[in-house]
């Protein structure tokens, strides 16, 4: 694997510290504020609207550079973000800085993944998409518990002014390890928008937004779940949610392997577990050892469908790939925060902390249906061209086709 991944890594870890550290320092952040917690989260929701908006825009909007000097934007844009927010004097500047930050997010893991593809042999392309994603998955380990420890002992400021550090050094890899590759000649915003109009590109992101949002369904509200469900201490959610980062590391690393060999099946196996996993959770996190390894599991199972869809979004739109994929990082986000919503709605109508796993299973379940859909469709459509094909006759498509390129 080139080094240039190590850059993209970087860059992905500052930025997964960035969106998940947040929830850990919510209580410091809303006491120095003097707003209420539902207020202070305000930064996460706010966060993952501007990576949905932020995604398509900024992919846009760098239309006319080349790749690389557009990843090292974005990441100038994540260390301004992260700045107003170390030095804001007044939540609504702290909200805005969160989504300053967040304008680089969809942009940069899209484009990153596009120039990870570009920077290994084909056969290898998902495992490249999953090395980038590393850096978020460790970061989930790493980054957000650090963070966290900081932000408790010495102040949440001082972590926002780390986590910016990150940025540069990100930034400065970038600069010096990945390629200038040029752009591909006569892609237009034209033929970036039009890969919308393909439904295999349109299944792909919905299964990322259901598949995903499975996943935030149940791990939202893992603190209220794990402490007066499965009696653990409100200190040990940390390592709870370590445990699920480690999950997300091997289902990133397992993803990206397998994708490269069999990426539909992977899809399958993958998003059907995991909604087994989430719907049994609703029993297994009754006891503290069931539990424990549940969250890891989803984890797992979670972060192994990311490297396969975003190299199916990829391979779909493959004339076009910037766009698609900025956008289907959106998607992740999308699905994070319609799934959070659906969970806080089922424990709002009192059916218990446990009820959102349903919600997970279910969301999962869909995805997998989306996945059979999408492999019947893609058989249905290069079935007439195999028999023609085999007759030795040319599709009349390229029969009618006009001869200029």
């Amino acid at each position: 694997m080139p080094l240039a991944l190590l850059a993209l890594a970087i860059g992905a870890f500052g930025i997964g510290t960035t969106e998940f550290v947040i929830m850990g320092l919510l209580p410091q952040v809303a006491g120095d504020f003097d707003v209420s917690i539902p207020t202070a989260g305000l930064l996460v929701t706010g966060y993952a609207l501007g990576v949905v908006v932020g995604a398509p825009l900024m992919t846009v909007l760098g239309q006319r550079i080349t790749r690389k000097r557009m990843l090292m934007l974005l990441m100038g844009l994540f260390i301004v973000g992260n700045l107003i927010s170390a030095v804001a004097p007044v939540f609504g500047v702290m909200l805005a800085g969160r989504v300053v930050a967040s304008l680089a997010h969809g942009a940069f893991f899209g484009i990153g993944s596009v120039v990870a593809a570009e920077l290994v042999a084909p056969e290898k392309k998902a495992g490249a998409i999953a090395m980038m994603f590393t850096g978020l998955t460790v970061a989930n380990v790493v980054g957000v518990p650090l963070g966290t420890l900081v932000g408790q002992a010495i102040g949440w400021r001082v972590t926002f002014v780390i986590v910016a550090a990150l940025g540069v050094l990100g930034l400065a890899g970038i600069a010096k390890l990945v390629p200038d590759l040029p752009k591909p000649e006569g892609v237009r915003l034209r033929d970036e928008v039009g890969a919308f109009r393909n439904v295999q590109v349109l299944l792909a992101m919905a299964m990322t937004v259901l598949g995903f949002g499975g996943v935030f369904a149940a791990i939202t509200y893992i603190t209220p779940m794990m402490t007066d469900v499965a009696g653990y201490a409100e200190s040990s959610v940390t390592w709870l949610l370590v445990l699920f980062g480690l999950g997300m590391v091997a289902g990133n690393l397992i993803g990206g392997k397998f994708a490269d060999r069999a990426l539909m099946p992977m899809l399958y196996i993958s998003l059907g577990a995991l909604a087994v996993v989430l719907a049994l959770f609703t029993v297994t996190a009754h006891n503290k050892v069931a539990a424990a390894v549940s969250v890891m599991l989803i984890g797992a199972l979670g972060f192994a469908t990311v490297p396969p869809l975003q190299k199916r979004v990829l391979d779909q739109a493959s004339a076009a790939p910037t766009l698609a994929s900025a956008a289907n990082i959106g998607a992740f986000n999308l699905g994070n925060a319609l799934a959070a919503w659906l969970g806080g709605i089922v424990i709002s109508s009192g059916f218990g902390y446990t009820a959102p796993n349903w919600v997970g299973a279910a969301l999962a379940a869909s995805a997998l249906g989306l996945a059979v859909l999408s492999a019947a469709l893609e058989r249905r459509s290069t079935a007439p061209s195999k028999v023609v094909a085999a007759a030795g006759v040319a599709p009349a498509a390229e029969v009618l086709a006009p001869a200029h390129h």
